[in-house]
């Protein structure tokens, strides 16, 4: 094997692990040690990739959980038909596809901005981005569907935006108290009642 290759490899390994270390166990409580433990590698290897668990963390965000929201919550807004039903097949959609895991653990995002985005502008910005491009999204098929003339031309498509994100997570974060699916089933009725009225 190439050293490049294995290189990467041994990158992706740090990654990966250090991600379901940080969701499972939350980020401070997650050492260097403990990653190289969950990894098998060497705290050379570790090094050798990261100056800092800080730096790790910054690629976490950026990679893993970037990755994951685009994924779930932004490409499906892109896609074509009815603005409406996107945004209720989006949110609804990705509530349903989560496992008892991702319910018991929250949103990964979410856990970062809760446990770490007050202490780092460094993770304050990679977790801003992901934000930002999901609000993005929403306000390009809201505007859409106003255009189109499916949704109210009344509504601001920014503060609507913000509502169903900061809904969305928080109902992600409540979850984590339950042992069972009634609170989202619950969210879901709001989500599709609130949908309603946005409907022109």
């Amino acid at each position: 094997m190439e050293q490049r290759q294995k290189s990467e490899l041994t990158k992706a390994l740090i990654l990966n692990e250090s991600f379901k270390l940080f969701y499972e166990n939350g980020f401070k409580t997650t050492s260097v040690d403990k990653i190289m433990k969950a990894t098998k590698l060497t705290k050379g290897a570790f090094y050798h990739h990261y100056k800092s668990k800080k730096e790790l963390g910054v690629e976490v965000i950026s990679t893993h959980i970037q990755k994951r929201v685009y994924e779930g919550m932004i490409k499906p807004l892109y896609e074509e038909g009815n603005a409406l039903e996107l945004l209720e097949n989006t949110f609804s959609g990705r509530l349903k596809s989560f496992s008892i895991y991702d319910k018991a653990h929250g949103c990964p995002m979410n856990n970062f901005i809760n446990e770490i985005a007050d202490e780092e502008q460094a993770y304050q910005i990679a977790l801003k981005r992901i934000i930002e491009e999901w609000k993005a999204a929403l306000v390009h098929l809201l505007e859409r569907g106003q255009q189109e003339g499916s949704i109210l031309t009344t509504i601001a498509p920014k503060a609507v935006a913000i509502y169903l994100i900061s809904a969305f997570e928080g109902v992600r974060g409540i979850r984590k108290l339950y042992n069972d699916d009634q609170i989202l089933n619950d969210y879901m009725s709001g989500l599709n009642l609130y949908l309603t009225q946005l409907k022109a």
